[in-house]
C-alpha cells in the first residue's frame, strides 16, 4: 500500500461528498429510471388492452409498475438532495466570503503568496468585531425575550 494508491481513494471519497458531483452521477441513473417507468408502463397499458379485447396474454411478463416509480422517485429524492446541499454550499461560502472576504495566510504554503489576505493582527480585530456584533445581538434577543415574558406575565395576573 503506497501513498499513490490511497490518493485515487482520497479523491475518490471528496467526491462522493461533493453535491454536485453525486447530482452529477445520479442524472444518467435518473434518465435509465425514467426509461424504464416508461417501458414498463407501455407493456401494462399493451397487457391490460390485451385483456380488455379478450386475448389471452402471458401474466408472467407483466412487471410491477408501482416497484419502478418507487426507484424512480427515490432517485429524485436523492437529486433533489443534492441540489438542496449544493445551495446551502453555495449560501455559505457567499456568507463566508461577505463576512471575511480576505484570507489569513496560512503556515502550510509559505512559498505561495496570497495577494490579498488579511495579517493576524487584522484578522484578530475582524473576529472580535464579530464577536461584539454577536453578544450585541444575544444580548438584544434576551431584553426582547425578557420583555415578551414580563408583559405574559402581567397579562396572565390580569
Amino acid at each position: 500500500f503506497t501513498i499513490r494508491d490511497s490518493q485515487p481513494q482520497q479523491q475518490l471519497n471528496q467526491q462522493d461528498f461533493d453535491p454536485v458531483h453525486r447530482f452529477k452521477m445520479l442524472i444518467p441513473q435518473l434518465k435509465e429510471s425514467l426509461q424504464n417507468v416508461m417501458n414498463i408502463a407501455s407493456q401494462n397499458f399493451a397487457h391490460n388492452t390485451a385483456i380488455d379485447n379478450g386475448v389471452k396474454s402471458n401474466d408472467a411478463t407483466v412487471q410491477r409498475f408501482d416497484k419502478s416509480l418507487e426507484e424512480f422517485y427515490a432517485l429524485c429524492d436523492q437529486v433533489e438532495l443534492c441540489l438542496r446541499l449544493a445551495h446551502e454550499c453555495l449560501t455559505q461560502s457567499i456568507d463566508s466570503a461577505k463576512h471575511s472576504p480576505n484570507l489569513v495566510p496560512t503556515a502550510t504554503k509559505p512559498d505561495t503568496v496570497q495577494t490579498e489576505s488579511l495579517s493576524y493582527s487584522q484578522y484578530l480585530s475582524m473576529i472580535k468585531s464579530q464577536i461584539s456584533c454577536a453578544k450585541d445581538i444575544h444580548n438584544a434577543l434576551l431584553e426582547c425575550s425578557k420583555k415578551i415574558t414580563g408583559k405574559s406575565q402581567q397579562q396572565g395576573i390580569l
